[in-house]
């Protein structure tokens, strides 16, 4: 006979009395009912000492001397309260960084948020770890872009820039945009560019303002300004956000700790707490692909000064010069090639491109926009 599990209770009591009976062959209504002796023989004692209900007992130890300090244990599931998307690895390096004479195994946090509740099955799924390409140097590589509107509760909406360096992941720029034009846009990087310096190159995709979804690739008015500015700029192959990859993170990150569940009255209110999940964010908050150091010990500001004057573009003595006419267009060696609106009334050179013969290469100051061929009119390679 097997215990089921709809009625175990009975079957135990049953057992018992059985057992108990005079004459009562124990061992072999052991085999009877399907159990060890030694789990009969535990029965048939608890019934004597009065358990006449037989129910499950608990294996919790009566005293637990390796379990954690109801006042440390209160810290983590504030820590986790305080930062709801924290992981254990996260609270305890913040913990340490803090100070305390006793800091709990990140395998011991994890058994407390469980046990008070604070983690979900997505946020176990969440705690995949990305691993991504990283550059040598602060400033070699900015990414920039919008993370997704928000519904503020006075009607308008909300797309908050930001702007993250690709080697420390320390963000340099998040602003609550009403609406995402070039001057809004010029404005917060023209802040970032004042406070920490230009970047060898900023990434983006080929969203407007700085690029062009019809023709990815194209110059905009806000990609000619950075390159003037002596910036490189480079674009996210289309459909592929994963180039703009560590942003995307920070955007997940972002709506993780801060958007999700939230809703904010006003833009002002908004930035208010963008400000300061920003502070946290870079100076507090460990990072798990900095080996839980924060952003910030990782960033330097760049050598490279803003300068409040854009410097003039100088071509070399080869480059044959071109000013570009007022619809976008050029006209070289007799043939016409198209160009980008953004550019008219600008300069741009063409230099002979060595590797195809009858093929020249257009450049923007240092940026190079196309290779066009005599033979066959303006072919993007």
């Amino acid at each position: 006979m097997s215990w089921d599990s709809k009625d175990i209770m009975e079957l135990r009591l049953e057992f018992v009395k059985f057992a108990m009976q005079e004459g009562a062959n124990r061992r072999d209504l052991c085999r009877r009912y399907g159990i060890s002796a030694k789990t009969g023989y535990k029965w048939i004692r608890r019934f004597e000492q009065g358990d006449t209900a037989l129910a499950d007992q608990s294996r919790r130890p009566a005293h637990s001397p390796t379990r954690t300090a109801a006042e440390l244990e209160a810290r983590v599931v504030q820590m986790r309260e305080a930062h709801r998307a924290w992981g254990a690895a996260k609270i305890v390096r913040r913990m340490n960084d803090m100070g305390g004479e006793q800091t709990p195994s990140p395998s011991t946090v994890t058994r407390i948020l469980h046990r008070h509740g604070l983690i979900t099955a997505e946020a176990s799924t969440d705690a995949s770890r990305w691993k991504r390409f990283e550059h040598k140097h602060p400033n070699d590589l900015w990414q920039m872009d919008f993370k997704g509107c928000i519904e503020l509760d006075n009607g308008r909406r909300c797309s908050p820039f930001t702007v993250l360096d690709d080697h420390s992941r320390f963000n340099l720029a998040l602003d609550a945009c009403g609406s995402t034009p070039t001057p809004v846009v010029r404005k917060h990087l023209r802040d970032a560019f004042r406070r920490y310096g230009l970047p060898l190159r900023i990434n983006a995709d080929n969203g407007p303002p700085w690029g062009s979804p019809a023709q990815p690739g194209q110059l905009t008015a806000l990609a000619i300004w950075l390159i003037c500015l002596g910036i490189r700029i480079s674009y996210s192959r289309p459909r592929h956000p994963q180039t703009n990859g560590k942003d995307e993170r920070f955007h997940r990150t972002l709506k993780a700790e801060v958007l999700a569940g939230r809703h904010f009255r006003d833009l002002k209110r908004a930035q208010l707490e963008l400000d300061a999940w920003r502070e946290v964010y870079n100076h507090e908050r460990p990072h798990q692909a900095l080996n839980m150091d924060t952003p910030v010990s990782h960033y330097q500001i760049s050598p490279r000064a803003y300068p409040e004057r854009l410097p003039a573009i100088v071509y070399g003595e080869t480059d044959m010069v071109v000013r570009v006419g007022i619809n976008g267009e050029v006209r070289f060696k007799s043939q016409r090639f198209k160009v980008s609106s953004a550019l008219a009334n600008r300069h741009i050179a063409f230099r002979p491109c060595a590797q195809i013969d009858g093929s020249y290469d257009m450049y923007f100051a240092h940026h190079r926009i196309d290779t066009i061929s005599l033979k066959g009119q303006g072919k993007r390679r």
